[in-house]
């Protein structure tokens, strides 16, 4: 696997992702994405049981790489180009991060932005440094947004802060992120990959296979109504009662030992 704009690392079960173009501010250019799409398929290949997604240098991601879409526009003749083949790899990215059957927990470090505050919310989890902002920094530029930020966003803050954020395109930090729902939990900078990199390893030592089906039923849940999502529940429930990380879980209970999941 070449990549030339991420780092790519497996600890344990534990699979890291880290956005590397910090002279851009890990901005998202075709290649990133691309490479952000390799490493995940990789990450599945590999067994990963768990995702960390955060950035190298002072930002998480600053969003789409303008200087890119400048150049393919001219390129194209057409100002809006980039909005073709490249978005969708990136839109392919964040498919990928929500339909893999293991967790994402986005470590969020210094600037956020645009896409890459969608990219963070696409994950299962996300911690954020005390330094760290956010800004869907879409209509500063006479955008909307893209990657799923009309999607995730309200899900995580309701539509009235979801609509002021998105229209406005103003900076919020880390602190009122945590405040008002949008990440898990605001953390010391310096401390910031220990706490991401404790709650993967925590996540990868459950029993994955039912993360994955939790993960699959939250995908459902805006959209099913209660009667779907009572089947998509028994269902799950099913898969999980045959598995090998269920029967594991009810022996250790009784035994009253700490269980040895699997994710089988």
């Amino acid at each position: 696997m070449n990549l030339q704009t991420v780092i790519y690392e497996m600890n344990g079960s534990v699979a890291t992702i880290k956005m590397n173009r910090p002279d851009a501010l890990n901005a998202l250019s075709s290649q990133l994405g691309s490479d952000l799409n390799s490493a995940i398929r990789q990450a599945k290949n590999d067994g990963a049981r768990a995702v960390i997604l955060t950035g190298n240098g002072r930002a998480f991601c600053a969003g789409g790489d303008l200087r890119e879409m400048q150049a393919i526009g001219q390129k194209e003749g057409r100002a809006e180009a980039f909005l073709d083949e490249p978005l969708k790899m990136l839109h392919n990215v964040i498919r990928s991060i929500r339909e893999a059957d293991i967790p994402f927990v986005a470590a969020v470090n210094g600037v956020c932005a645009g896409a890459g505050v969608n990219f963070a919310l696409a994950c299962d989890i996300v911690f954020a440094a005390d330094d760290a902002s956010f800004r869907e920094a879409f209509v500063r530029i006479g955008l909307t947004p893209d990657c799923g930020g009309t999607f995730f966003l309200p899900r995580a803050i309701g539509e009235k802060l979801a609509a002021e954020l998105l229209m406005t395109g103003d900076s919020i930090s880390a602190e009122r992120a945590e405040r008002i729902g949008m990440i898990n939990r605001m953390v010391p900078a310096a401390t910031l990959m220990n706490e991401a990199g404790a709650m993967a390893q925590k996540l990868a030592a459950g029993p994955t296979a039912s993360i994955g089906r939790i993960k699959r039923m939250l995908n459902a849940s805006f959209s099913n109504n209660l009667t779907s999502q009572l089947s998509l529940e028994a269902e799950c429930q099913l898969e999980s009662g045959r598995s090998n990380d269920f029967r594991e879980g009810v022996a250790a209970f009784f035994e009253k030992r700490p269980p040895g999941f699997t994710g089988k």
